[in-house]
């Protein structure tokens, strides 16, 4: 089994920038990045490319039936994917797989383009291994996300090497009693492009986007959703800030409109016991808006998997995502009950090498338990050893 080394070239040359608050803008740094991916995605036919691609692959691939499972009609070559936020516009969608994913969540994506809230509004939290952002859905629209799908040569829903999901949000410009309309005419547009689609109704920094989580408000985006005759599986992302009853209540809603999973969860506008502690704009966490992602996260992401695992009777797929920074963290939210793991800020800090490094974690614990299969480990609370 190949092995991963914490001195890799991503460390080196990334490492010391990662490591402190200040130096280059995180959002910059982020665009800097998908820039490369971009032109790779679009390229990776090419004999130089694909070399590079090739070797990629055979690092941080782990090809492994016992990590391969059906969920929501997809087949998963394994349980790790890339959450939401990254590839907003899908610019590397024809190459999540050579990182190693099993599966990659591309957006938010709104009907209308729009550039999201003004900047700085992405900041490291290094030493806590987190981020603070307040982006607002920055993106290039529903339509040119399609453009941008088309140019890549994606092929179609089942045939791929990466499972695909797109995650939905709302245009600013949308009023909040019209937002089932804006949803609605993204998906119809995308909904032949998704393996998945998601609706995205609990990130903290559009203004009123998370009342959509209400009973009444939920049930009429599902309803709507639903009704398009090409409706993908439909899953909802839950933010980490609901009470212990509203995560019951969207889990009856769920289960009682026909949704085909949960996702949680999203940013958190808690802020762990980080409050008084200072970032980069010279203010304290406390005094600035926007969503906590990272480690701190990942207590209440656990007991929120677990707390959904009990609502749904174990009878619905979950997407745990939210402080997964290690193999053990994985193993401890599919064990809660999610059948796959998303990551996305412990991606930025640990490196590419965290796709590999959770994988073979996972399929070491699974030897170690005497499972066959990831899906025997969903829900079996054993513990990591």
């Amino acid at each position: 089994m190949p092995t991963t080394k914490k001195n890799d070239l991503y460390n080196i040359l990334l490492g010391q920038l990662l490591s402190q608050d200040e130096g280059i803008d995180a959002e910059i740094l982020t665009n800097s990045a998908l820039n490369a991916i971009k032109f790779a995605s679009l390229n990776r036919n090419f004999p130089l490319i694909s070399n590079i691609l090739l070797k990629a692959s055979s690092d941080f691939q782990r090809n492994n039936s016992s990590l391969n499972q059906i969920v929501f009609g997809s087949h998963f070559k394994n349980p790790v994917g890339l959450a939401a936020g990254f590839d907003k516009n899908g610019v590397g969608a024809g190459l999540w797989n050579y990182f190693g994913f099993g599966f990659a969540e591309l957006g938010t994506i709104t009907w209308h383009a729009q550039e999201g809230n003004p900047k700085p509004r992405l900041f490291r939290i290094a030493k806590e291994k987190a981020a603070l952002n307040r982006m607002g859905f920055n993106n290039q629209g529903a339509e040119n996300f399609l453009k941008t799908i088309e140019k890549q040569k994606i092929l179609a829903p089942g045939n791929r090497p990466c499972v695909l999901g797109i995650n939905l949000g709302k245009s600013k410009i949308t009023p909040l009693d019209e937002a089932h309309k804006d949803y609605s005419l993204s998906l119809k547009l995308l909904a032949p492009l998704s393996d998945y689609a998601v609706i995205n109704v609990s990130s903290p920094n559009t203004p009123g986007l998370r009342s959509l989580q209400g009973t009444k408000q939920i049930k009429k985006l599902i309803s709507t959703l639903k009704d398009l005759p090409n409706c993908p599986p439909l899953l909802v992302k839950i933010a980490p800030d609901l009470s212990n009853e509203a995560i019951d209540e969207i889990a009856r809603v769920a289960m009682e409109n026909g949704i085909d999973g949960i996702i949680a969860i999203n940013t958190s506008l808690d802020r762990f016991d980080l409050k008084n502690l200072k970032i980069k704009t010279g203010n304290t966490l406390g005094q600035e808006n926007g969503g906590l992602s990272g480690l701190p996260l990942q207590k209440r992401g656990l007991d929120v998997i677990r707390r959904l695992r009990r609502s749904t009777d174990n009878d619905l797929p979950l997407i745990g995502v939210g402080g997964i920074h290690s193999a053990r963290a994985a193993w401890e939210r599919i064990t809660a009950g999610a059948s796959l793991v998303q990551i996305y800020t412990g991606w930025i800090f640990e490196g590419p090498n965290l796709v590999p490094d959770i994988l073979d974690g996972l399929i070491q614990q699974m030897e170690k338990h005497g499972f066959r299969n990831i899906k025997e480990a969903i829900g079996s609370e054993e513990p990591w050893k």
